[in-house]
């Protein structure tokens, strides 16, 4: 049957016909969408893990358990999930153990650009790249087949275009193999002669896996004008289709690492140049050239970025379309925090009381914008625990009585309980902000161990914040609410004054959540207001300004009245006091 399938669709209908079993991921933006369409088939066990180290491991285990096992995460989990995936590359697999990861080229909701055909490379792990659902679904089922014929998990990359966009793909039903019976095998236990020879393994596998690319389907070739010969894969395969149809020669490579040698010097020879096109770092250009093959690549084509058809065009010398353009200087809109969402008073505070803020990654980065231009930096989930405390070592009382870490109760339970437990353990006076909206946000609403469900919303072991920060050492925890702009500005000022490492936990429930309970929206009296902006302040996309006026957005407004705090003429007030 043939249906329209977002490539994250895909990848998860090749698990189920492939007869996966187990998925243990986090959910990371492009990714998320592989595990979630995995859980609606109920042949698959599907779970939300801690972190992405957890979730390799966790997949690994089905795997040696002796069913087919995933796991999926973006290209910055990939670097948490790194510790187990070398090694596993050594101990082998016992069924089918296929790693999903997907880049985000263009940075649409990530903290950097990372080229995971690296990973492959550095791990010595093959690595299939698909460039439309159609592959997607395809390369996930020839990866659990790879993986077991060359014992050895498989990397299936994605990205931002491939994962998000839809194109048709044909189904089939589903081949569930018989589970692979668990054998002892003492040379899997990672230690000196056995790690050694391990490791002459995976290099013979490389050699093997070489061997495998140089004739397999998912390499392959289309000759057309010889004058140009186009090196490609992924996304960048369909812009090549796109841009010069029949006036050029592909090889497609769906198989990126290792990739093939002699295939490539066939290509080679056959056309007048070579031209590689590959998004961000040059990884099939640097093959080719250590096969002596002269080739242009980032020579052309920029390292940074996403592409497009009209870049490749720019960049190749052609003639591009003209688009419209808008004479009026449109402003920009930058992301913002919904309106009432419950961070947006913690930020508020922290800008007020100009404190060093250390952030992390989720929705509560926005709050680094104007007007709450409240965080000074992120680096990686979790890092704003451990990092504030190098920072306040440093600093000493200077740093630790205007500093704080800011992190969500995800990314804590993510790698934010090691960092305090650094803080607790080793003692400075660091004060860490745990913004608890009761769901893993900016990645679309999935549960998370502090939640009490599962990734099927079913009841599930729920951590207990408190009584876990104070198991690793806190004697200082207190729960503020965030819509209470007084509370939260005593509860900072007493917590940064303290002479020991203290938490505060901000507790709302993020306002997007199905079934979270609203106020009626707010009104404006006009007498009153003097259009002093002080509400401004607080940068609700539900306030305003017109005819020197404040202006509240009734369709946005949901009534947590976070503004008449900061309102001092009673401008501002419920519907039944104001209509």
């Amino acid at each position: 049957m043939k249906e329209l399938m977002l490539g994250n669709k895909a990848v998860a209908r090749g698990m189920y016909e492939a007869g996966c079993k187990v998925v243990s991921s986090y959910p990371g933006t492009p990714s998320t969408e592989i595990t979630e369409e995995a859980a609606r088939y109920d042949e698959i066990y599907c779970e939300w893990a801690p972190n992405e180290k957890v979730a390799l491991e966790v997949a690994h285990g089905a795997s040696l358990g002796g069913v087919r096992s995933a796991c999926a995460m973006k290209h910055v989990g990939l670097n948490v999930a790194a510790d187990p995936l070398f090694t596993v590359s050594y101990q082998g697999v016992n069924a089918g153990l296929v790693i999903c990861v997907a880049d985000d080229p263009g940075m649409h909701s990530s903290q950097n650009e990372q080229d995971s055909r690296h990973y492959a490379q550095a791990a010595k792990v093959p690595m299939l790249e698909p460039s439309d659902s159609e592959e997607s679904l395809l390369f996930t089922k020839r990866a659990f087949e790879l993986s077991e014929q060359f014992n050895t998990p498989v990397l299936l990359k994605m990205c931002t275009r491939v994962s998000h966009s839809q194109s048709i793909v044909e189904t089939s039903g589903r081949e569930e193999p018989e589970q692979v019976p668990y054998v002892k095998d003492p040379a899997k236990v990672m230690m000196t002669v056995n790690s050694r020879n391990a490791h002459v393994r995976v290099e013979q596998r490389t050699k093997d896996l070489v061997a495998y690319a140089e004739a397999c389907d998912l390499n392959r070739v289309e000759m057309g004008d010889t004058s140009l010969g186009i090196i490609t894969s992924s996304t960048s395969y369909q812009y090549a289709k796109e841009v010069f149809g029949e006036k050029a020669s592909v090889l497609k490579l769906g198989l990126v690492y290792p990739m093939p040698e002699k295939l490539i010097r066939d290509f080679a020879s056959k056309v007048d140049r070579v031209v590689v096109l590959e998004e961000l770092d040059p990884f099939i250009e640097i093959h080719c050239k250590q096969l002596g093959i002269p080739v242009s690549g980032k020579d052309i084509f920029p390292v940074c970025g996403e592409f497009s058809q009209n870049l490749v065009k720019e960049c190749m010398g052609m003639e591009t379309p003209k688009t419209l353009h808008i004479e009026d200087v449109i402003p920009g809109r930058p992301p913002v925090m919904c309106a009432g969402c419950p961070h947006r008073g913690i930020f508020y505070v922290l800008h007020k009381k100009d404190c060093m803020v250390y952030g992390d990654i989720g929705c509560y980065t926005l709050g680094a914008l104007a007007p709450l231009n409240a965080m000074d930096l992120n680096v990686c989930m979790g890092a704003s625990c451990s990092g504030l405390h190098g920072f306040n070592k440093a600093m000493g009382t200077e740093g630790e009585k205007r500093s704080v870490g800011v992190i969500g109760d995800s990314t804590f339970i993510h790698s934010g309980m090691t960092g305090i437990t650094d803080i607790a353990y080793n003692r400075s006076n660091s004060t860490v902000i745990v913004l608890d909206n009761s769901i893993t946000g900016m990645t679309g609403h999935q549960q998370n161990p502090t939640t009490g469900k599962n990734l099927r919303g079913e009841p599930a072991g729920k951590v207990d914040l408190e009584a876990l920060c104070r198991a690793l050492g806190f004697e200082r925890v207190r729960v503020v609410d965030p819509y209470d702009l007084e509370q939260v500005e005593k509860a900072l000022e007493e917590e940064l004054a303290a002479e020991e490492p203290s938490i505060l936990i901000s507790r709302r429930p993020c306002v997007m959540i199905k079934g979270t309970v609203h106020g009626e929206p707010l009104k404006v009296d006009r007498d009153k207001c003097v259009g002093c902006k002080a509400c401004m302040k607080i940068g609700c996309p539900a306030i305003s300004m017109r005819d020197h006026k404040v202006q509240i957005d009734t369709t946005l407004c949901i009534g947590c009245e976070v503004c008449t705090q900061m309102c001092k003429f009673g401008a501002l007030g419920k519907c039944e006091t104001n209509c």
